[in-house]
């Protein structure tokens, strides 16, 4: 059951917040009184997240996310943490400094807590550059077990294994001087 709420609507069912574009919404909110109701592009986005948390491979398009709800800063965040694959992780620093914000890892890692599209933009795959997880909206278990459900690997500390972060590459081939 999909509920409207400030910008966007709630699901009873996954307990989070989805904050969706939705044509219609303002058609259907007329019909709203006592019953709960959605629209097709709400039903496909909860069909597609429960079809994740049951494994499957889904990469969400960003046109079902109101990014226009975001600072201009927060949707360039969001953008780049979108870009980053199932199976990848990036850190806070490496978005700031792919974005040109070198020093603007916290900047980075405020703009993610303060997500409002969690698993359309899979904000779970941006850790601090220690390799520690950081900090995630709905707790670090979840943040690791959403990991893992991707194949990210953890060594006996708790720190993600990795030998490269997302955008690492990419910077490098810019001829971009990154820090580690």
């Amino acid at each position: 059951m999909i509920i409207p709420r400030s910008f966007g609507f709630f699901s009873q069912n996954l307990g989070c917040p989805l904050k969706i574009r939705c044509p219609n919404f303002t058609r259907i909110r007329r019909h709203l009184p006592a019953q709960a109701s959605s629209c097709a592009e709400i039903d496909d986005v909860v069909t597609a997240i429960k079809r994740l948390f049951e494994g499957e491979e889904i990469k969400f398009s960003l046109d079902v996310a109101e990014l226009t709800l975001c600072t201009e800063f927060q949707q360039l965040v969001l953008r780049a943490e979108h870009g980053i694959p199932r199976g990848m992780i990036s850190t806070y620093r490496r978005i700031a400094e792919y974005l040109g914000k070198r020093n603007g890892a916290r900047a980075v890692g405020n703009a993610l807590a303060n997500n409002p599209f969690p698993l359309i933009v899979p904000c779970h795959r941006a850790i601090r550059s220690d390799r520690h997880l950081g900090g995630y909206q709905v707790g670090l278990e979840m943040k690791r077990a959403l990991l893992e459900k991707e194949g990210v690997v953890f060594d006996d500390t708790g720190r993600v294994a990795c030998v490269q972060f997302h955008y690492e590459r990419i910077m490098w081939n810019k001829g971009i001087q990154t820090t580690r």
